[in-house]
């Protein structure tokens, strides 16, 4: 398990700090009414923004040989 997570670290930060964007730019920004896909229900907002911060941290991860 303590190996997973050091193999894995960069990853899971990615995705709790994407759920965390993803919710706060729900809470904040939003879309009041409705018609938004992706801002308009928290879950899907908070697994886009997980989905997008795996992407992004996953960039800075070193590639093993």
């Amino acid at each position: 398990m303590v190996q997973f997570l050091k193999k894995h670290l960069i990853g899971l930060i990615g995705i709790l700090a994407g759920a965390a964007g993803g919710y706060l730019y729900y809470y904040f920004i939003g879309c009041a009414s409705g018609t938004c896909p992706i801002t308009s229900n928290p879950y899907i907002s908070v697994l886009y923004g997980a989905l997008m911060g795996f992407l992004l941290f996953d960039l800075f991860k070193k590639k093993e040989k």
